[in-house]
């Protein structure tokens, strides 16, 4: 019997994960079923990373805003900050409060002292 050449669509498979997984290293980048053992922890790493980004950014604008709070001339903490942020119904969220604090304490010492009153 003589051999049946084979189609082009599982090479063309093959081709595709292999320029996904072209930058990694070893026998992650050359055989093909640990390609596809990688190429899945990749994309799952990456759908569980993209949430944890968004909560680090988090914390470290709650941190960034609390050391900028507790300096010399504001005398209370982070909570108690954001508590009356939203009792005074100003609308300003986490991201935008520790840029200001990065960039302008006196602004933040405005708000807060507006507050207060």
């Amino acid at each position: 019997m003589t051999r049946i050449r084979r189609g082009y669509i599982a090479r063309r498979r093959r081709t595709k994960i292999r320029l996904f997984a072209s930058s990694f290293r070893g026998a992650h980048s050359r055989l093909t079923r640990t390609i596809t053992q990688q190429k899945l922890r990749a994309l799952v790493s990456a759908h569980r990373d993209r949430d944890r980004k968004k909560r680090d950014f988090r914390r470290l604008w709650i941190t960034r805003i609390n050391a900028a709070i507790r300096g010399n001339q504001v005398y209370y903490k982070y909570s108690r900050l954001i508590h009356n942020l939203y009792k005074a119904q100003l609308l300003l969220n986490r991201k935008i409060l520790a840029q200001i604090a990065i960039s302008n304490r006196n602004c933040l010492y405005m708000i807060s002292n507006e507050i207060i009153k």
